[in-house]
């Protein structure tokens, strides 16, 4: 596409009880993306129930800031509020981040480019392939990869990474994949992308600098549990 600032890109950040760093977020998102992202972008805040005033703050943001949206569902859940945003939108390129941006946003405006230039019809951050830097626990790394080892081991995935908060995806790809997930959490970014991958839709893997945020929402062994089940059924689907 020669015509870059015709592209239209979506970044939705999805939150649950965020209000204490959402102001500082969308701003910092904002400035960068107004000094380095060439398309045509606005920033969606899809709040996922929250009982704060997450909520309040964020229209308050809207409010001030015409390329920032807010969405609102009334149920939890990471997949469903991408499932929300993403579906709802007419943007050419979708694409979500973590509030609290522990992905560095230096990596967006290539992300954005595999699907909007590159050809990819998906692009997901890694924080394992070659180039990437990561700090974070030595438990949370040994869990992260043994987690991606398994993936590759049952389904024969080529992606490095599957639950870095930060991806992007063609409004075409998006509509045709997003129905076919049945996960609404956490095993969203998995299933997304190994159906992705099993269907023939192009993935592109893109290293990030990523530091562990020390307020994270992620319940470890939850998400795990969450995980192998997860596993488990698309094996019994035949994937």
């Amino acid at each position: 596409m020669a015509d870059t600032s015709s592209i239209r890109v979506d970044a939705v950040i999805p939150v649950y009880n965020e209000a204490h760093v959402l102001e500082q977020s969308i701003a910092a998102l904002s400035d960068f993306l107004k000094a380095n992202l060439p398309y045509d972008w606005r920033i969606v805040v899809a709040d996922n129930a929250s009982t704060d005033q997450t909520l309040n703050v964020a229209e308050g943001i809207a409010h001030r800031e015409r390329r920032v949206n807010v969405l609102h569902l009334g149920q939890k859940g990471r997949g469903r509020a991408l499932k929300a945003a993403w579906l709802g939108s007419d943007a050419d390129v979708l694409s979500y981040m973590d509030v609290d941006l522990s992905t560095e946003v230096a990596a967006f405006p290539a992300l954005v480019r595999a699907i909007a230039e590159d050809g990819y019809d998906l692009a997901t951050g890694s924080r394992l392939k070659h180039g990437a830097e990561t700090t974070r626990g030595l438990k949370r790394e040994f869990i992260s990869r043994s987690y991606n080892l398994m993936l590759k081991a049952a389904f024969r995935t080529h992606f490095s990474d599957a639950q870095c908060g930060f991806k992007a995806i063609s409004r075409k790809a998006a509509r045709e994949l997003l129905p076919r997930i049945e996960n609404n959490e956490w095993f969203f970014d998995t299933e997304l992308l190994v159906l992705a991958e099993k269907r023939g839709y192009r993935v592109a893997d893109i290293p990030v600098r990523w530091v562990d945020d020390p307020d994270t929402r992620v319940h470890i062994r939850k998400t795990v549990l969450e995980d192998l089940q997860g596993m488990w059924r698309l094996k019994r689907q035949g994937l």
